[in-house]
């Protein structure tokens, strides 16, 4: 391997110690097939982790070892020296090649004998065996650097005897759970690498500030969709044409409905935004009731949990400029009555949660050809855009920290919580009662919604650094 060259790595161990998570997590690729049975993975895979098309670091996904006992018999009958035995490895992957008793030892073996570096993979939940140290001769015997990973896939607590006996095999050995490693570990790991063989130093330096540098910029990416999301739904109306021979409640309660599918059809496509920027494409969402995040944004609990509270709303100025008890805005006069009547009992019922009487304003528009036509939106409850923010800045927090081996949906348990955007600084909390004051307003332009960008990747930000 030369200096120039991109370090590539196999991931190697016993079947079903958690080694294909491990690689999913590095190679941030939720494709990488993950399973409880072992053997899921038959043939070696390598995986190109790469930052605008600019290679970082390889990973090699193998199989298990099967027959240990058995290759370190066959090497033991021929080496007769430390010097012979990595070359004699070599040599038992060419005569295996088409063994199919040796398959799975020849895949994981083959991109080390060409010159990756060693990734062994033990389950820290699982009591040592000597039948490991089989494996890690073997390993030993191919002469390549080696680090050691003890993965913690159960609830039991291994790790000191692993420790113990991997030390005598590895020059490095760390405790990864490759399920839950946030993004500061996994850097931790490579930078651990880079003490593995000098050569890679220079290249995963260089991709420890590659991934840094990309994480902002992620960030700011992601602070854009939010806030594009948050001023398309600020900014929102519905029309249709007043049908005077119909129910005028009715027709408002169907624009309503029209206003709170765009919202939601919004929000889900935002989210979606975010999570591709994260490379979580395929990750789901669970649709559970009793999960708030997954939720419907049109509910008391979400005002309780994600919104500003009632003393935070007055304080930053947020109700200003707001609609309160049943003000219904018409341009032409005769049908306020009737229109008010129905504000009152179909949009108001939605719209009390977010600290006012309504939720989005009505009107009733006179057309050029003749006719009237009935407006709903743009939404004017004070608290709906700190709503909108909370459950977004909930949700970038778990993609971003996620990693690329959990499979299972996207939720989140914050049953004790309560009106999180309370949390937020006060100075930035006047700032986006501002931006969502001129963002709702008639003269809104780019520059508003460029504003509250920055705002939300400072909020974005603040979250990141608290939680390291």
């Amino acid at each position: 391997m030369t200096p120039t060259s991109t370090p590539t790595f196999a991931v190697v161990g016993h079947p079903n110690k958690g080694k294909s998570s491990i690689v999913a997590t590095l190679a941030e690729d939720e494709r990488i097939a993950i399973g409880a049975t072992p053997g899921t993975t038959r043939d070696a895979h390598r995986y190109v982790f790469s930052i605008d098309g600019e290679p970082q670091y390889v990973l090699v996904d193998t199989p298990g070892f099967q027959r240990p006992r058995a290759v370190l018999d066959w090497l033991q009958a021929r080496a007769t020296t430390a010097s012979e035995r990595p070359q004699w490895v070599a040599q038992f992957v060419v005569e295996h090649a088409s063994d199919p008793r040796f398959h799975d030892e020849c895949e994981l073996l083959r991109p080390i004998v060409e010159g990756a570096g060693i990734l062994y993979v033990v389950d820290g939940a699982k009591p040592y065996g000597p039948e490991y140290e089989i494996e890690m001769q073997i390993l030993q015997w191919t002469g390549r650097p080696r680090m050691a990973l003890i993965n913690l896939i159960g609830p039991g607590d291994h790790v000191a005897e692993w420790r113990q006996a991997l030390e005598q095999y590895f020059s490095i050995v760390r405790v990864f759970d490759a399920v839950h490693a946030d993004f500061a570990r996994r850097l931790a790991l490579l930078k651990a690498f880079a003490e593995l063989d000098e050569s890679w130093r220079p290249p995963l330096e260089r991709a420890v500030a590659a991934l840094d540098a990309e994480r902002e910029r992620r960030q700011q990416r992601a602070a854009r969709e939010i806030a594009a999301c948050l001023a398309d739904c600020l900014r929102h109306v519905e029309h249709a044409a007043l049908d005077e021979a119909q129910d005028a409640a009715q027709q408002e309660a169907a624009l309503l409905t029209r206003l709170q599918g765009y919202i939601r059809r919004r929000e889900a496509d935002a989210r979606d935004r975010v999570q591709a920027i994260y490379r979580h494409e395929s990750l789901t969402r669970d649709e559970a009731a009793s999960d708030l995040l997954r939720g419907d944004i049109f509910t008391r609990e979400g005002w309780d949990l994600f919104g500003l509270s009632r003393r935070q709303l007055m304080m930053s100025g947020a109700v200003s400029g707001a609609i309160a008890g049943g003000g219904v805005d018409l341009l032409l006069g005769g049908a306020s009555l009737l229109l008010g009547a129905g504000i009152g009992s179909l949009i108001g019922a939605a719209g009390a949660w977010f600290g006012s009487g309504e939720l989005a304003r009505v009107r009733v528009l006179g057309q050029s050809l003749g006719g009237r036509a009935l407006q709903v939106g743009p939404v004017t409850a004070p608290n709906f855009p700190w709503v909108l923010l909370g459950r977004a800045w909930v949700h970038h927090r778990l993609v971003a920290e996620r990693n690329h081996a959990r499979r299972e949906s996207l939720s989140i348990a914050m049953a004790e919580a309560d009106h999180l955007m309370d949390d937020l600084p006060e100075s930035l909390r006047k700032a986006f009662a501002a931006a969502f004051r001129k963002l709702g307003g008639r003269d809104a332009d780019a520059s508003q919604q460029q504003r509250l960008e920055a705002l939300v990747a400072d909020a974005l930000q603040l979250d990141q650094g608290r939680r390291e």
